[in-house]
């Protein structure tokens, strides 16, 4: 089996939800499938964070390090609701 990384993880995150919308699966296998993608989407998220304690740890000014929140193109106005 392959190694798990965050790639491969939103991969099958994103056949799952696919899966799960398409709502040809029986209450059991959705329910399997829901919690599977819960379980990708915490992995995905734990790794995200802590990608963003490293770019907080690599950001400096003035020659010291400094954290400083990471603002990427995304964040926003962009609505999480969807």
């Amino acid at each position: 089996m392959a190694k798990k990384t965050f790639e491969n993880a939103l991969a099958r995150l994103e056949q799952v939800t696919a899966e799960l919308e398409a709502g040809d699966l029986t209450l059991e296998k959705s329910l399997a499938k829901f919690s599977e993608g819960i379980e990708l989407a915490r992995y995905c998220n734990a790794t995200l964070e802590e990608a963003r304690g490293r770019v907080e740890l690599l950001t400096g000014k003035n020659g010291t390090l400094s954290a400083a929140p990471f603002v990427g193109e995304e964040d926003g106005d962009q609505d999480l609701s969807e």
